[in-house]
Parts: C-alpha cells; sequence; structure tokens
C-alpha cells in the first residue's frame, strides 16, 4: 500500500498531466489558427438538399435520386419534405399528408444524411415550391447553399410556378431523371438548373399504387418499412 507521499506523488503527476494536455491543446490550436483552418472550419457552407414531393408512396428511386444527388455536389444534408396538398393535383385522390409524412420517415431512418420535414404539411393550405423555400431558407440561414431535387420532367413546367424568378434565387435546381430522357433547357434560365441521371428513376409512386390496388406486391420497390406501413394502414386499395 502507498504512503501519503506516493499518493501527493500521483496527484501531482496528475495535476502535471492534466496541464500538459491543456498546453497540447492551446499549442495545436494556435497552430491551426495561424494555417487558418480554423477559419476555414467555422465559415464552411453547408450545402442542404430539399427533396420535396408527394411521396405516394415514397419509392426507391427517390432515395437512390438523393443519395446520387447529396454525392454528386458534396452535401452535408438532404431534407424530405413531404408536400401538404399539392396544387398541381387538385381534385386527383392523395393520401392523408400525416401517412406520407410517416412512410417518408420511415423510409430516411436508417441514412444519417437524410432527414424529414413538416413545414408543408403545418403550412395548411396548397404547397407552392416557394413556399418550401422560403421556410427553409429561414431554418438554414442565408449562408448555407440550397439545392432543390425534382424530377427533370417537372422542369418542363417549371416557369408556370408560383414565384418562380425567386426560386432560382434562393436555390439551384437538380433535375432527376432517367436513362433515356431528354429535357430542353432552352428555356430555363442558365447555371440555374443541373440534370443526373438515375437508372432507378424508372420507379413510380404512381405504378407502385396500381401495383397495392391490383393486389401485386411492391417488395424491393419501396422500403420494407413502407410495404409493411401500406398494408397496416390499407393505403391504395
Amino acid at each position: 500500500m502507498g504512503g501519503r507521499g506516493e499518493l501527493g506523488t500521483r496527484k501531482g503527476a496528475a495535476r502535471q498531466g492534466a496541464h500538459q494536455r491543456r498546453l497540447d491543446v492551446f499549442r495545436i490550436r494556435q497552430g491551426y489558427q495561424r494555417s487558418g483552418m480554423i477559419d476555414r472550419m467555422e465559415g464552411a457552407v453547408r450545402r442542404i438538399g430539399i427533396m420535396g414531393g408527394t411521396f405516394d408512396p415514397i419509392h426507391h428511386g427517390h432515395l437512390v435520386a438523393a443519395s446520387e444527388v447529396a454525392g454528386r455536389y458534396g452535401l452535408d444534408e438532404v431534407v424530405f419534405v413531404p408536400t401538404g396538398q399539392p396544387w398541381q393535383k387538385a381534385g386527383e385522390p392523395v393520401s392523408p399528408a400525416e401517412d406520407r409524412y410517416l412512410m417518408t420517415v420511415i423510409a430516411t431512418a436508417s441514412n444519417p444524411r437524410f432527414t424529414t420535414s413538416r413545414v408543408d404539411i403545418e403550412r395548411g393550405g396548397p404547397t407552392y415550391t416557394i413556399d418550401t423555400l422560403r421556410d427553409l431558407r429561414k431554418q438554414y440561414g442565408d449562408s448555407a447553399e440550397l439545392y432543390f431535387i425534382t424530377g427533370a420532367d417537372a422542369l418542363e413546367k417549371i416557369l408556370s410556378w408560383k414565384d418562380v424568378d425567386e426560386m432560382f434565387e434562393l436555390a439551384h435546381f437538380v433535375g432527376v431523371t432517367r436513362p433515356g430522357f431528354e429535357l430542353s433547357d432552352a428555356h430555363l434560365p442558365e447555371d440555374a438548373v443541373s440534370l443526373v441521371t438515375v437508372p432507378a428513376m424508372a420507379i413510380s409512386s404512381t405504378d407502385c399504387r396500381a401495383r397495392v390496388a391490383a393486389g401485386h406486391p411492391v417488395w424491393y420497390l419501396v422500403p420494407d418499412g413502407v410495404v409493411q406501413y401500406i398494408a397496416k394502414r390499407h393505403l391504395y386499395r
């Protein structure tokens, strides 16, 4: 058993070690400051992808598209935003917003880069992309770079969207398309839109709904948890 002298020595060594670690951290930070590394880290611009859609249901094409765009543009996060009341589908049957939101949460839960937002659902009234972008700009701040991800076929009609000029100021638009799809971008502002080809975009929510209605399986077209949610809630029948 050690005596008081030994105990005092151990305490002194511990204090000295703690002091040495703090000194080392201070020296390392000074080195980073001299190199400008801390300023670059603290001033780094966040890149946020916004995947808007009805998600009725969300399928693997949506997820693969979001992952592909995130990798290509170095996005820090992709936020999926289920529409509340899609204005393009007025008069068409659409599943309740809460069901579409929960399916999106289930589908994105396993990817740490994916999140789901309720901004369109909680806003009320018809959902317009400009409102989505305004809300998320407030949430992520003026310094963030926003990338709005949508189907390339939707870009053919984008100039008819509400407040389209402001939309192009708030975000860069990325159109995801299946192989073989051609889009003329002559009507789009220069440098405002990019196209990304994603093979999985051949999957469509319309086909998934039709398969469920006909009693056919949708396994591996949508995430497993979404298959189970559709069955539990008796959606699309």
